[in-house]
């Protein structure tokens, strides 16, 4: 299954298929499914036995104030909403968003925090004997999961992201967080157990440039070109030569 979307500017519903928000204030309605923002914020914690009840409402709540914000954000642009106008939106006071985002520019990229350790748990599940390029390749199909499973609410959230100076830098920045894991993450693949080196710092650094680049070229196609083989080709100029 390919990640293509050709549309207009969505119109999102929001709400989530279990989420128990029954019990609370919230005062907003749309339709239900399984979103961009369900599947990034790590919802499926309900599967874990160890995962108390109050944690999987916390995660839904999570990701009905995300989606909120995005609908919100992406329709009147981010500089021109305040988090009070996320607050009212949500049905919600500034001070219960704000227990759960500590600003704007985290309730866009939230889910941003556990895609990193995501995507090490997938480069360590990857088969010892293959090379380290392939296996950060294929690592990274858990990010382009959340595109194929959303493609319409993954653009508005790449087009927010990519028209939003801000958040550019803090989704740069929270990346930069992750090379540190990835690359011990790949040193460990070689027995390495304390500093990772150079080169495993090096790859993982360019192949989420690779990861990036393809996103902003799928962004600028508004969905029309295949998300998954713009990383295949991003990657390919870096996958080493083969002798004739």
């Amino acid at each position: 299954m390919t990640v293509s979307v050709a549309m207009e500017r969505p119109a999102f519903g929001v709400g989530l298929a279990f989420s128990p928000l029954a019990a609370t204030s919230f005062k907003w309605r749309g339709t239900t499914g399984r979103t961009l923002v369900d599947a990034a914020l790590g919802c499926q914690v309900a599967e874990s036995p160890r995962t108390s009840t109050r944690d999987i409402a916390r995660a839904a709540i999570r990701a009905e104030l995300a989606q909120v914000a995005l609908v919100l954000l992406g329709r009147e642009g981010f500089d021109r909403v305040t988090v009070n106008d996320l607050a009212a939106a949500a049905g919600v006071s500034r001070s219960t968003f704000l227990r759960y985002f500590a600003s704007k520019e985290e309730a866009v990229l939230g889910a941003f925090d556990d895609q990193g350790r995501q995507v090490a748990d997938a480069l360590r599940a990857r088969p010892v004997d293959e090379d380290d390029w392939t296996a950060l390749r294929r690592a990274l199909d858990t990010l382009i999961a959340i595109y194929r499973q959303d493609p319409v609410g993954s653009l508005a959230m790449a087009r927010l992201v990519q028209d939003t100076p801000a958040l550019c830098a803090r989704r740069l920045e929270k990346q930069s967080g992750w090379q540190p894991l990835l690359a011990a993450t790949l040193a460990e693949r070689h027995g390495a157990t304390d500093d990772p080196g150079l080169r495993p710092t090096v790859l993982t650094a360019v192949a989420l440039d690779c990861l990036n680049i393809a996103v902003s070229r799928w962004t600028d196609s508004d969905g029309a070109l295949d998300l998954e083989p713009l990383v295949d080709e991003a990657f390919a100029v870096f996958t080493p030569r083969q002798p004739p």
